[in-house]
């Protein structure tokens, strides 16, 4: 396993416990109590963790409230879903990546993929893409910072990503019915979710099956607009007819 989709896992091992001592990682990977300790030093380093005599924990920058709490949310699904969406980047592409907690996970295992060019309104994402073993040609929009989950909003942050085209916007998303489409919770999320979907050849959302059949107050765009579905598993019956009416892919980690 190479060091970063190992460390990877580390980390979302942290999440999940919130804090883990050395010996309990190295018997659950199966590591050297050595390699453990190098792994969690790289992670501090990136901000990814806190590192502590013995073991390490959720980092003391890694924000408050929200967030913070979505971060450690349906973890399994977040993970399978970033291992799903990783299939369709290759090399060389350019990606406009969206402010969430399912899109944080992917950029760690995107982070494994060589000469990518990322633009992003995540000084997170920004920082795990600069900083990975292929470190990402990194564009990290301006506009009004948001403290709570580390990300840019406004009309700034929208009139940047108009000076960019990619391969693939990767959004998260607050809801998805077969009605309405793609929405959110947030105007300013909703908005720039837009602006990205319009600079990108394709659409791929990231989301758990608790976002589906479910309703949020702005709408992003249609079902029409999606091009790919990443999920750990497959929607109801009506709302993947739906899907496939208008040719969504949906990609599931388990079926």
């Amino acid at each position: 396993m190479i060091p970063t989709a190992r460390q990877a896992k580390i980390a979302n091992i942290i999440r999940q416990r919130n804090r883990v001592s050395v010996n309990d990682l190295a018997e659950v990977l199966d590591l050297s109590k050595e390699t453990i300790r190098r792994d969690l030093t790289e992670l501090a380093r990136l901000g990814k963790v806190h590192k502590f005599h013995g073991g390490a924990s959720l980092p003391l920058i890694s924000g408050e409230g929200p967030f913070r709490d979505r971060l450690s949310q349906n973890v399994t699904a977040k993970v399978q879903i970033a291992e799903e969406a990783l299939k369709l980047i290759s090399p060389g592409e350019t990606i406009l990546i969206d402010t969430g907690s399912t899109t944080l996970y992917f950029a760690e295992r995107l982070a494994e993929i060589p000469n990518l060019t990322v633009v992003t309104n995540s000084t997170k994402i920004a920082r795990i893409m600069s900083a990975g073993s292929a470190p990402a040609r990194t564009f990290l929009l301006g506009g009004e910072f948001n403290g709570d989950n580390r990300q840019t909003i406004g009309s700034m942050a929208i009139s940047q990503v108009q000076l960019f085209r990619a391969h693939h916007a990767i959004l998260t998303i607050g809801a998805l019915d077969s009605r309405t489409g793609v929405m959110d919770y947030s105007v300013e999320e909703a908005q720039l979710a837009r602006a990205m979907i319009e600079q990108a050849e394709s659409l791929t959302l990231l989301a758990d099956s608790s976002k589906f059949e479910q309703i949020a107050s702005f709408e992003v765009c249609g079902l029409a607009k999606v091009t790919n579905l990443v999920c750990e598993k497959p929607p109801s019956d009506k709302m993947k007819a739906a899907l496939l009416n208008v040719d969504v892919n949906i990609l599931s980690a388990t079926q």
